[in-house]
Order: C-alpha cells, then structure tokens, then sequence
C-alpha cells in the first residue's frame, strides 16, 4: 500500500479481500501471510490484523498445516467430530475400512498432520483399528451426541 490511510491499512485490506470473497475469489486456501505481504507491502502484523477482523466476521478461519481458508458454509465442528461422523455418514458398519489419509486430506482440506493426530485419537477412543495391510477398520460405532 503506497499511501497511509487514514482508515487503517489493516481494515482496507480486509474490506479488500471480503469483497473478493464475496464475488466468489479465493474459495478455498487463500494466499500465505507471506504473499499478502508482498502484493500488499505491508508488514506481517497488518495482515494478520486484517485477517482477524475477516475470521471474527466468520468469512475466513485459520486451518491448522494449511493456513487460512474462506470458511465453510455452516459446518463449525471440529475435525474429530467430522472425521468420526464419516462413520454414520458413509454407513460404515464394524469391520469396514475406513478412508484412507489421503482421502481424509482431501475431503476436509485438512493437513496430513491434522488427520493422523484424530485418526490416533480415534483408535484410543476405540472407534477404530489398524489392521496391517489394510489400513483401518471401524473397530466401533460412535455414540450419538446431543447437539443444542
């Protein structure tokens, strides 16, 4: 940004970026800090403020291993509660495998990381097991949750 504004850097570069959002840019995975930076000239704390005024909106949310990302329609679970809602979701039964990493990456557009951190809570819990060479099996069905 050439030129200071009275307004707030910060606050132009959000309203920016929420207008970009809501002519239907940047689904997904937005540019790094990094690269905001860049095409904005701005320190990292500026767009990180800008950022924050976006998420406290509900338009953007920061996505462990992958950054920030536009936010999903509605769905405000967390991964481990939608990872284990594959099971009812998929109608899988005990014994059926369940997806694999990638497949889970892809789906929730979470990090590899992310996805191995629940699926090993999952095990513990004893929704599922690891079965050499085939990967994993429902070893459970999950107890329905009461949702307000």
């Amino acid at each position: 940004m050439p030129e200071a504004s009275p307004r707030g850097t910060y606050l132009v570069i959000a309203e920016a970026l929420r207008n970009k959002i809501a002519e239907g840019e940047g689904v997904g995975a937005l540019p790094s800090e990094a690269e905001f930076m860049e095409a904005h000239g701005v320190s990292r704390n500026t767009i990180r403020r800008a950022l924050k005024v976006l998420e406290a909106d509900g338009l953007v949310e920061s996505a462990p291993g992958i950054g920030w990302r536009v936010a999903r329609g509605g769905d405000r679970r967390s991964l481990t509660e939608r990872m284990t809602q594959v099971i009812t979701e998929d109608s899988l039964s005990v014994g059926d495998t369940y997806p694999s990493e990638a497949k889970l990456c892809e789906r929730f557009g979470a990090s590899r990381t992310a996805v191995r951190r629940v699926l090993a809570q999952m095990e513990g819990n004893g929704l599922l097991a690891t079965v050499h060479g085939k990967g994993r099996t429902v070893r459970a069905l999950p107890t329905p949750t009461a949702r307000p």
